[in-house]
């Protein structure tokens, strides 16, 4: 099992001051900074786009996870790229030719994710786990933080780990959605190696106590 990853999502972040918040992750020792873009088509919300992951790009060096939850993720990509993200992650939902996405976020040299919601089977990534660095599991239906976890995801988790070491592979199995200090044991027991934390670093007076707290935590 690869090292616990922390990559606290700043959309629960204090956006009046997002350059502070971004650093204060940073300083507080996050492993990445996850960004949550949304559409208002494939999830409800409308958030934050290609500008603002370029705005925070020069407050940390820390890895720029993106997580597009949009209907046409192709037509993204290239302006995160450019924005300065370093993992782009899709949507198999929201993919008609999801190995070909994969393989372009891929040629530009970025590290590609795939997404599943928590109602879509592990099984429908089996066959792009050649070209798939990370698989991120929603364990909430995306949209709106704050959410509690859904424990059915759990045995999704032990799937998508065993899945990933038959195969070989070397991608990180993220799970976004309600990791907290209640639940985050549970989450990596289960084989994940990257958790999301919103709510619970954001949400909180001390941003270092709480990402040490998760490690801590999670065993």
């Amino acid at each position: 099992m690869k090292n616990l990853l922390i990559a606290p999502s700043i959309l629960s972040a204090d956006f009046a001051k997002l350059g502070e918040e971004v650093q204060a992750i940073d300083k507080g020792g996050c492993d990445w900074i996850h960004f949550d873009v949304m559409d208002g088509s494939f999830v409800p919300p409308i958030t934050i786009g290609d500008n603002v992951c370029k705005a925070i790009r020069s407050h940390t060096d820390k890895p720029l996870d993106v997580h597009l939850m949009v209907n046409h993720p192709d037509t993204q990509v290239e302006a995160f790229v450019n924005a300065g993200a370093d993992i782009i992650t899709v949507h198999q939902e929201a993919c008609i030719h999801l190995e070909r996405t994969l393989q372009y976020i891929r040629s530009f040299g970025k590290k590609a994710g795939v997404s599943l919601n928590p109602a879509t089977p592990v099984s429908t990534v089996q066959n792009v786990l050649h070209c798939v660095d990370m698989i991120l599991l929603m364990s909430v239906n995306p949209g709106y933080g704050g959410q509690s976890y859904i424990h059915a995801v759990t045995e999704k988790i032990v799937e998508a780990r065993r899945m990933l070491d038959e195969a070989g592979s070397s991608a990180h199995l993220q799970v976004d959605g309600g990791v907290n200090n209640a639940t985050i044991a549970e989450v990596v027991g289960a084989g994940a190696d990257c958790v999301v934390a919103g709510s619970a670093v954001y949400n909180t007076p001390d941003y270092a106590q709480a990402i040490r707290e998760l490690r801590k935590l999670a065993g």
